[in-house]
């Protein structure tokens, strides 16, 4: 390649009149690759951001990974020597019981609210918190003391406390919350009879998830063991790892060195199909937006026969004073690679700016109740940018090869007679 070459090529990008600018036809051609790059890279900035904030999100109030047992009763008795093994396996950080059932709340009104009844080690004891759920309070606190010294208080989800109008220091802070859990015939009258506890909401959370603020209720861990009559035993362990990404490897250690009953469930296993599907419209949504450029590069192969066509003379002329034919396909493969270039940058910037936008400011507003989300979240990660980049380039540069090597075929006198 040399600088004859290099000008030849910028004279064809360039108008016949006297600016310098680019002609209209390069310009439509550099536009198609500056929308498909930059519909690429935000769209899959989004499927990215909507990956990342869900699995933030859940992790809020799910640990890394969960220590269960199986068995009639799904419950762990000697927890605390179970919890003792755990800490032991290589990877674990933090280890924590807890107890999760179900039970219907209302605050002394008709309405009536199915929820879930977590109950977890208060905030401050001693140890690391396996979970974040603890400061997502938005009123009060998770410690759950009440005014009588005692911890029968009951922190409530946003969108829960919404609707019973259970608020700390409100008429409606008294949850009177009823379960089946546990229940045995009784003897006398030889019929169930439902287990009734009452609380004190003592505080409200907001994670911005909507399966937590909708339906959680999160009390101490000795009222939930009463509330579900499984006297000391526990629903299982919720353990912390030094990375996340490392907790299904963790979690199989763990399971190993436990042997049966117990089983482990990861947060990835535990949202497998929410996460396998992002995936998938990921990977759906990526093949589309590749349409996107392949359209623009067939715009560029047009253009580029274009100017074959119009510059058929002109290349006859350079062929009879000597020009190559690998000189001539460099002249177009230059002109292609600007156009693949110039909109490759340009649809990044545009994307990445757009991205940066959209997330900052939350322009796009969601249904929480629909999407988990109130907003359309955005992440630009390096990687999967400078990807879609180097594929809109490279998708642009293949597209040059068929007028270049047509260009480069045609015979002197003919072109020349062209006209």
């Amino acid at each position: 390649m040399n600088r004859l070459e290099l000008e030849i090529a910028w004279r064809y990008l360039r108008s016949r009149g006297r600016t310098r600018w680019l002609s209209f036809i390069s310009l439509i051609a550099i536009g198609g690759i500056v929308v498909g790059v930059g519909a690429l890279i935000l769209i899959i900035g989004v499927m990215n951001g909507l990956q990342t904030d869900l699995r933030e999100k859940i992790l809020v109030g799910s640990p890394d990974f969960r220590v269960l047992a199986y068995g009639d009763d799904l419950k762990i008795t000697d927890w605390r020597a179970v919890q003792s093994r755990v800490t032991k396996v290589d990877g674990v950080v933090a280890v924590a019981p807890f107890v999760l059932t179900q039970a219907l709340a209302n605050t002394g009104h008709d309405y009536t609210e199915g929820v879930s009844v977590q109950g977890i080690v208060p905030a401050g004891a001693a140890g690391r918190e396996v979970t974040t759920i603890r400061h997502k309070a938005t009123l009060g606190d998770f410690t759950f003391r009440t005014a009588d010294g005692k911890r029968r208080g009951a922190v409530v989800g946003k969108l829960l406390a919404e609707r019973l109008s259970a608020y700390p220091g409100s008429p409606g802070a008294r949850l009177t919350m009823v379960s089946a859990a546990g229940l045995k015939p009784d003897a006398v009258l030889g019929q169930l009879i439902p287990r009734i506890a009452e609380f004190e909401v003592t505080g409200v959370f907001e994670t911005g998830m909507f399966e937590y603020d909708n339906a959680y209720v999160f009390v101490d861990l000795a009222a939930a063991q009463e509330f579900a009559g499984l006297d000391s035993a526990v629903t299982g362990l919720e353990v912390a790892t030094t990375d996340r990404w490392s907790a299904p490897a963790v979690a199989e250690r763990t399971m190993i060195a436990l042997g049966f009953p117990y089983h482990t469930v990861d947060w990835q296993e535990q949202n497998s199909s929410l996460f396998k599907a992002l995936k998938l419209e990921k990977l759906g949504m990526g093949v589309i937006l590749l349409l996107i450029i392949i359209v623009a590069a067939f715009n560029i192969v047009s253009t580029l026969t274009m100017v074959v066509r119009d510059k058929t003379r002109e290349i006859g002329i350079l062929k009879a004073m000597g020009a190559t034919e690998a000189s001539i396909r460099r002249i177009f493969l230059i002109q292609g690679t600007v156009i693949g270039c110039a909109g490759t940058l340009a649809g990044t910037v545009l994307g990445g700016a757009l991205g940066l936008l959209v997330d900052r400011y939350r322009l796009i507003t969601l249904d929480p109740t629909v999407y988990f989300i109130d907003h359309l979240p955005v992440r630009l990660e390096l990687g999967d940018t400078a990807l879609m980049a180097l594929l809109g380039f490279a998708v642009a540069a293949l597209a040059t090869l068929y007028p270049a090597r047509q260009a480069s075929r045609l015979f002197p006198i003919e072109a020349i007679r062209d006209e």
